[in-house]
């Protein structure tokens, strides 16, 4: 069963980009088809993947408004997966299907080129605009990485309100995959407050793993490289893998269980 994941947060600064490249990675790394899509003009997942990009390149861009094809749109990033790169033309995306009929809906009718991959995240720009709409409905669930602070409680409310709004409006299928911690310092008593916090209300929704403040996550973007390939033993590297491995379990026994109803 295929799993497309929008990693969505409307806070900015909270890991969004380090964990759709990562969690990438550390997929593609346990010899799974992985396709990233890279949703923000800010391209920062494209430059952390390592991403040649030449003034002619089609982008996410091009892709998206139809003028060229999924195969001329991607391409391999460092880290052993497949991605559509952006660039800032993507604001000019956002504003020509502020128009269109399919405004919404322009990514999930686009993503049926796909040939099929077993992962695709999508990374979300750091607000509520057409273009996370888009991510939104063209997903199966929503990873929402947050740092466990007050204000990122609010934030989250505002997301999952939304959520439901797009669930309501034409994707019945939407469901909340679950909140990865980030930059997570168990030393820090309002992080183990907040992280209590998030346990009560969403219990299961919550991946155990967490993400910690690293400084190699911090640098290997700039060499256009995962964690797992900068410094494979650092903390937030080792981290990512186990998010990887938690996340495809959680799924495997999920089909799992939807099997064992529909034969009940």
């Amino acid at each position: 069963m295929t799993r497309t994941l929008a990693v969505a947060n409307q806070k900015g600064g909270v890991g969004k980009t380090t964990t759709s490249v990562n969690l990438a990675a550390s997929l593609a790394e346990f010899g799974v088809s992985v396709l990233l899509v890279d949703m923000d003009p800010q391209a920062n997942a494209t430059a952390g993947a390592g991403v040649n990009r030449t003034a002619e390149s089609p982008t996410a861009y091009h892709w998206l408004l139809g003028y060229c094809s999924f195969d001329e749109s991607c391409c391999s990033a460092n880290g052993g997966y497949t991605i559509i790169p952006s660039s800032g033309d993507l604001t000019a995306a956002e504003l020509a299907l502020l128009n269109a009929p399919d405004r919404n809906f322009r990514l999930s009718r686009r993503m049926r080129e796909s040939p099929g991959f077993e992962y695709t995240i999508i990374d979300c720009p750091p607000s509520l605009n057409v273009l996370t709409v888009n991510a939104l409905n063209a997903a199966s669930g929503v990873l929402v990485p947050m740092q466990c602070e007050y204000l990122a409680l609010e934030g989250l409310s505002a997301l999952l309100s939304t959520v439901d709004g797009v669930r309501r409006s034409g994707n019945r299928n939407l469901e909340l995959d679950g909140i990865v911690r980030t930059m997570y310092d168990p030393r820090n008593s309002l992080s183990r407050e907040v992280s209590r916090q998030l346990f009560d209300h969403f219990r299961d929704a919550v991946y155990r793993t967490v993400i910690p403040r690293n400084v190699k996550l911090a640098e290997a973007p700039s060499h256009g490289l995962p964690g797992l390939l900068y410094d494979s033993r650092a903390k937030g590297s080792v981290a990512y893998r186990a998010l990887a491995r938690e996340m495809i379990e959680k799924h495997r026994n999920r089909n799992a269980a939807g099997l064992e109803k529909e034969h009940a």
